[in-house]
Parts: C-alpha cells; structure tokens; sequence
C-alpha cells in the first residue's frame, strides 16, 4: 500500500514538473485521474485508525487532494487567479485539520485552539488576496501601489480581528479581575474600544 502511494505520488511529481513547461489536456486528465487515486487511497489508509485520529487523516487526506487539485490548475492554466485559489486551498486545508484536531479538547483550550485556527486561517486567507492584488496588472504604477496598500489595509483589518478573537478567547480560562484585566489588555494591544 505505501509503495503504491509513494509510486502515484512520484509519477504525479514527476507529470507537474515535466508539464510546467506546457500541460496538454491528456497530461492534466492523467493528473486528475493521479491525484484522485491518490486521495482514494489516502483516505483507504485512514479506516485503520478509531475516533478523532481517523476525522483527522480524513481532513488530512482531503486538504493534501484539495491542493493538489488547485496546484495542478495553477500548472495547467497560470493565472493570479489560479495561485490565488491555490493559497486559499493551502489555508482551508490548514484551518480544516487544525479544526479538527480541537475535537480532541474540551472546554476553554478547545474554544481557544479553534479560534487560533480561524485566526491562522483568516491570515492564510488575506494573504492570498494582497497576493492576487500584486500580481494584478494595473495602469499605473501609483495605481498599482494604492491597490496593494488598500488590500494589505483591509487585511490587516481582518487578520487584527481574528487574532483579537483568539487572544480574548485566552481570557474566558480567566474569573474576576484576573479576566477584565485580561479582556481590557487584549482591548489595548488590539485597539478596541
């Protein structure tokens, strides 16, 4: 089982790094095909484990297909709209898995752990944007700069709050004076009023 694996993983390198050149349709349906048997296979590997470690092959097994799948139509049809879709691909498998492992907690450490996901996965997110935005062609260069700076503005919103998010979640394992403490800290540090 492994060996097949290893074998599939090796020919679907092997296919994107001789296709970077030029991908016909053929090489991109063999990809696909590749890429499914892949996950197939991944995901047949995962019925040998119980509980959450199975739920979290699972995610595993789904987010290496996602990315692959996104990586091959970067490859096959360049765009900033494709490497976009594959950051996003590459956080949302992320944030999948890493969400997934908080089942394993309870309480406070597992509302934390999955605010801390969603903040990782915010960033990923914001990220492939202020990407997408810079590899946009614009008129101008001063256009240009105002769009990048506009999307790194708006990301940093984003990513400000997420993180807030997570941080204050870190206050509810607090009581008393110990947790407005905590909340009004989090308040200054992430300019909330």
């Amino acid at each position: 089982m492994k060996f097949a694996r290893t074998l599939i993983a090796t020919v679907a390198a092997g296919l994107l790094a001789t296709s970077a050149f030029a991908m016909t349709s053929a090489e991109h349906k063999t990809a696909k095909d590749t890429i499914s048997a892949t996950y197939k296979a991944d995901k047949k590997a995962c019925d040998a484990l119980k509980d959450n470690a199975k739920d979290v092959c699972q995610k595993e097994a789904k987010g290496k297909e996602d990315i692959a799948k996104a990586e091959l139509e970067s490859q096959y049809k360049p765009s900033a709209k494709n490497t976009q879709k594959l950051a996003e691909a590459r956080g949302d498998a992320a944030y999948e898995v890493a969400k997934e492992k908080c089942d394993d907690m309870k309480g406070n450490d597992k509302d934390v752990c999955v605010k801390d996901a969603k903040a990782a996965h915010v960033k990923a997110k914001e990220d492939a944007k202020v990407a997408a935005v810079q590899a946009k062609p614009a008129d101008s260069m001063a256009e240009k700069k105002a769009d990048v700076a506009e999307a790194k503005k708006d990301a940093n919103a984003e990513k400000n709050e997420a993180n807030y998010k997570a941080a204050k979640e870190r206050c509810d394992a607090l009581s008393g004076d110990a947790k407005s403490k905590c909340v009004d800290d989090m308040k200054r540090m992430y300019n909330k009023s």
